[in-house]
């Protein structure tokens, strides 16, 4: 029994035996030929027919994964088409004398090493595309079929795939794909993802394991080769709660979250990209109830531009569809840095300088950031929330802040829309003065991580802690409960989006509190709409306030 680990491209459990999907070793003979332009009109028929085959692939994609991922067969086509890599072609036809195979070959690695060494992952990754096209153009001159079937349901393990290779599987035929090399942003990758195939990359794979029994986990990216029967029943298991799951997202999709006596809740998803958002519609989310916006600022060695950030935020709000997206403004500091900020290091930096400390004492950053947030109003129903606050001053100076922004663009003639504002309430002092709070926003959005944290004034993150740190603590769920009824006779609509948000053990109590709102990661949406309409909300007299 070996145990690989890899990199997760699409989750799921699949267990089953290894096709190792090698690709034939052709040897592209050079030799020399007599006439040049009867061999470069040889070339462009095989490309023309190449054309042709990737038009047909295009409308059988389509029927699997869709018009959007189908396209790249459109892209495949037009770079047939194009004026470079033909040329190529023809040049070395020309200028050496040389077959059609061997020019089409040496063009497609020509290229294709050119993509690689682009420092844009995603140009990166279109490298294999290149070498898709010259292959296609290849077998047609060789008069070769590049479909392969498969006589039972496999796990295709190879080193790389190629998008057509993946899309002309039979999906049913298909338990996962395990490859050596390849990118999560590949088109390969993508259709995986969209035909539900749970896949990993990074797997050393050899034609040696062919026939052999694997077991493959998406969830923690790794594969067995060879598993033992313990390994076998758990990993059975693994995939019993994987069909439950799935069995309940067809049961609840489309359900109205609504307790057993009528109280409606907002149900939202929390996410830190752009790619989550396909979980939030894919999980039926009513709304994203926490967009983290740090993540855009970290694993880069600059700040985002306004533009950047700008266009995450409208595409976030078109996808979305008209349906909330309420984005927290930068939650940097603590457990979370970027060396290009130069934050000092700090003996405590859980109570340091972070989140809506920078933000005010470094206004550039926090106005750029609100600029693109105001700007993407314009196109969805976005609203805007502050970490982190402790004080009445805090927010006032932030809401000048705000309609500065907001009084700029409209002279710059920028469109922007109305956002709704609002503050987390994560530090006891928050909790105790929400009273004051709730006349300044429009709502606020418990992050009960941190404010179970400091309440109890135990680090969450450490280990050592584990017996004594209790979110379900006395004390934590009595502030929950004073920013509900606060918030409520303030005016204000009130959430919840942290961990405990999603913890279904607390889902009726927070109903009864007034909780009008949970947050939740895109995979508890259903779990957690299920606790709802199995919930009693019981009379509160501010439950109509949403």
């Amino acid at each position: 029994m070996e145990k690989h680990l890899g990199k997760s491209i699409f989750q799921g459990v699949a267990i089953g035996k290894i096709l190792f999907y090698g690709k034939k070793e052709e040897i592209i003979k050079r030799y020399k030929v007599a006439d040049a332009e009867a061999e470069i009109a040889r070339y462009e028929r095989a490309r023309d027919a190449a054309a042709a085959q990737l038009n047909s692939l295009y409308d059988t994609a389509v029927q699997k994964v869709g018009e959007e991922n189908a396209a790249i067969f459109e892209v495949h086509a037009m770079l047939l088409e194009d004026d470079d890599f033909n040329d190529s072609v023809r040049n070395l036809i020309k200028t050496q004398q040389v077959n059609a195979e061997y020019a089409a070959a040496v063009t497609g690695e020509n290229f294709a090493a050119m993509f690689s060494q682009m420092e844009d992952e995603y140009f990166r990754a279109r490298s294999a595309d290149m070498k898709d096209i010259a292959e296609r153009v290849i077998a047609v001159l060789a008069g070769r079929e590049q479909k392969r079937a498969f006589d039972e349901p496999v796990i295709v393990a190879a080193d790389d795939l190629m998008p057509s290779e993946t899309v002309q599987m039979d999906k049913n035929k298909v338990l996962a794909f395990v490859t050596r090399q390849g990118s999560a942003n590949s088109h390969t990758a993508i259709l995986a993802r969209t035909m539900n195939i749970p896949a990993l990359t990074g797997i050393p794979v050899t034609q040696e394991w062919d026939g052999h029994t694997a077991v493959v986990d998406g969830h923690n990216g790794f594969l067995i080769l060879d598993p033992d029967e313990a390994i076998l029943q758990e990993m059975e298991e693994r995939q019993a709660k994987d069909r439950q799951a799935r069995e309940l997202l067809q049961e609840l999709k489309g359900k109205p979250d609504r307790t057993k006596d009528g109280k409606e809740i907002r149900l939202y998803a929390n996410i830190g990209n752009l790619a989550d958002v396909g979980s939030v519609l894919s999980n039926d989310g009513g709304g994203i109830g926490l967009f983290r916006s740090e993540f855009i600022y970290l694993g880069r060695e600059s700040l985002p531009t306004e533009d950047e950030q700008f266009q995450i935020y409208k595409s976030v709000a078109e996808m979305m569809a008209g349906k909330k997206v309420i984005i927290r403004t930068l939650d940097i500091g603590a457990d979370k840095q970027a060396a290009y900020l130069k934050l000092d290091k700090e003996e405590n930096p859980a109570l340091g300088y972070r989140a809506i400390r920078i933000c005010l004492t470094r206004p550039e950053i926090f106005k750029s950031q609100l600029r693109a947030i105001y700007r993407a109003s314009a196109f969805g129903n976005i609203a805007v929330m502050y970490p982190m606050i402790t004080s009445v001053e805090e927010v006032k100076k932030v809401r000048r802040i705000a309609q500065e922004v907001e009084r700029e663009l409209t002279e710059q003639g920028l469109p922007h829309g109305k956002v709704e504002q609002g503050i987390m309430i994560e530090t006891p002092a928050a909790a105790v003065i929400s009273d004051l709070l709730a006349g300044e926003v429009d709502f606020f959005s418990i992050g009960t991580n941190d404010l179970t944290q400091y309440t109890l004034a135990m680090d969450r993150q450490n280990s050592r802690l584990d017996e004594f740190y209790n979110p379900h603590h006395e004390a934590v769920l009595r502030l929950i409960a004073t920013v509900a009824e606060n918030g409520h006779r303030g005016g204000c609509w009130v959430g919840i989006c942290g961990e405990l948000g999603a913890d279904t053990a607390l889902t009726e109590k927070f109903l009864q509190m007034g909780i009008d709102e949970l947050s939740v990661s895109p995979s508890m949406i259903l779990p957690v709409r299920k606790q709802i309409r199995a919930s009693l909300a019981g009379t509160d007299k501010n439950q109509d306030k949403n």
